[in-house]
């Protein structure tokens, strides 16, 4: 018997080198990595003019076909290199990844389509007026069709809202520039990043000791969605904590909603009391959960508000990476170690750790002190950015939407939102946090702890 063990039992040198090897195998067939891969593929084709400009749909009035024209251009052959060019790369990622291409491509032509209608519906001129962007159609569309005839297996296979917003997120890396950072240095600083860990250990506490939530991992992304900046960072801390996708399909719900509200009544209130209008925009920076609407929200403020909103908003940006570094070592060291186990590893923290976040600090290590500096930051702006990586990131982001709503069910939803709890937290703690940064922004901008900015 005892020869049998032996015989049967592998060296402990050979099982290290086993998993050695499968860790090394995780570059090829991780969701993860696979996101860092493509968005540097990405990144570096738009930086050598490899990639043509990416295709912005326009507004439309009464005609729905306008949306595919800008000026006297047609962006349907743009649109669809943008959306064969895409394709290729996430159908090489997908066999890679799950072994086999199956019916991906044909389910992937139907979200990049259905995307396609959601920014469709966003341009309508009075549509956009109301702020009702692509991404708040882009989940509606996913969420009718999962919920009334069902989404069919085949196009479920097309839906890989993670693998999407991943690549988006590496994306959102190369528009966190340093040099803006530094533009607002203490002020942005004492307002993006003094206030974001207070409300998030806050909203936790909060809804674990005293809304006894049964999750914690829906409370840490409500709370993470909550204080940074919404969606973003509500993916990423989805991904460090392991939460269910239906509860990230609940914190982005109500994440997408209360952005809408709030871009539309803060400017009025700001206005409305004569608050400081540079006061004003660092607080809508440091509170309203998306780029772009607290850059619509600031251009009410006037030009100066705008570029003080936007900057503090980047500069929140920034803790994205820093968040879901702390939720995942919170997660394996406490969260998910049992009383009495051995304490865990520095290693298991980093095979834990969201690896997408790695490509999403090295590409706004890449842009910031590499290409800017060799290009100039209105070049890289001009060439880079605004017609490449912050396009691509957008039709990213709006699959993703689309790809969360086709896989969300309004049953599993609802007992997700049992006794209001889920709500009660974002409300509470949306409301301390537009008090805290307030306090903030006014210390810091209002000429109180530092010179005013302008």
């Amino acid at each position: 018997m005892a020869t049998q063990t032996s015989q049967s039992t592998p060296p402990e040198s050979t099982v290290v080198e086993v998993q050695h090897v499968n860790r090394w195998r995780e570059l090829l067939t991780s969701e993860d990595w696979w996101a860092v891969w493509i968005g540097f593929i990405l990144i570096v084709g738009a930086a050598a003019g490899w990639i043509g400009k990416v295709p912005k749909l326009g507004k439309w009035d009464t005609n729905p076909l306008d949306v595919f024209y800008s000026g006297d251009q047609s962006l349907w052959i743009p649109l669809l290199l943008t959306m064969l060019g895409l394709g290729l790369l996430f159908t090489v990622a997908n066999r890679l990844i799950r072994g086999r291409v199956g019916a991906y491509p044909l389910g992937y032509l139907v979200v990049f389509t259905l995307a396609t209608v959601s920014y469709l519906l966003a341009h309508q001129l009075q549509v956009s007026a109301y702020g009702l962007g692509y991404a708040f159609w882009a989940l509606l569309i996913g969420l009718l069709i999962s919920n009334t005839i069902g989404t069919p297996k085949w196009l479920l296979e097309g839906s890989c809202c993670e693998t999407y917003i991943k690549t988006g997120l590496v994306l959102l890396g190369a528009e966190i520039l340093f040099s803006k950072i530094l533009a607002l240095g203490g002020p942005g600083l004492l307002v993006a990043w003094v206030v974001t860990p207070i409300v998030i250990i806050f909203m936790f506490n909060f809804g674990v000791k005293v809304l006894k939530m049964k999750s914690k991992a829906l409370t840490i992304v409500i709370a993470a969605a909550t204080s940074v900046c919404g969606v973003s960072a509500a993916i990423a801390t989805a991904a460090a904590s392991r939460a269910r996708k239906n509860e990230l399909a609940l914190a982005v719900g109500m994440t997408l909603i209360f952005t809408v509200l709030m871009m539309i009544f803060m400017p009025m209130l700001i206005k409305g009391v004569g608050m400081d209008p540079i006061v004003g925009g660092a607080w809508m920076g440091g509170t309203i959960d998306a780029t772009g609407a607290v850059v619509a929200a600031g251009a009410f403020l006037g030009e100066d508000a705008e570029k003080v909103a936007a900057v503090v908003k980047m500069i929140q940006n920034v803790l994205i990476g820093l968040v879901a570094f702390v939720v995942a070592v919170y997660w394996t060291t406490n969260v998910e170690r049992t009383k009495g186990a051995p304490r865990v590893p520095a290693m298991e923290i980093w095979y834990r750790f969201p690896k997408f976040i790695v490509g999403f600090v090295a590409a706004s290590l890449v842009f910031s002190f590499i290409l800017v500096p060799s290009m100039g930051l209105e070049a890289v702006e001009a060439e880079v950015l605004k017609p490449v990586t912050v396009k691509l990131r957008g039709w990213l982001f709006c699959m993703a939407f689309v790809s969360i709503g086709l896989e969300s069910n309004f049953k599993e939803l609802a007992s997700q939102m049992a006794g209001g709890k889920p709500m009660i937290l974002y409300v509470v703690g949306q409301s301390f946090n537009l008090i805290l940064t307030l306090l903030m922004a006014w210390l810091a901008f209002g000429g109180v702890l530092f010179d005013k900015v302008f």
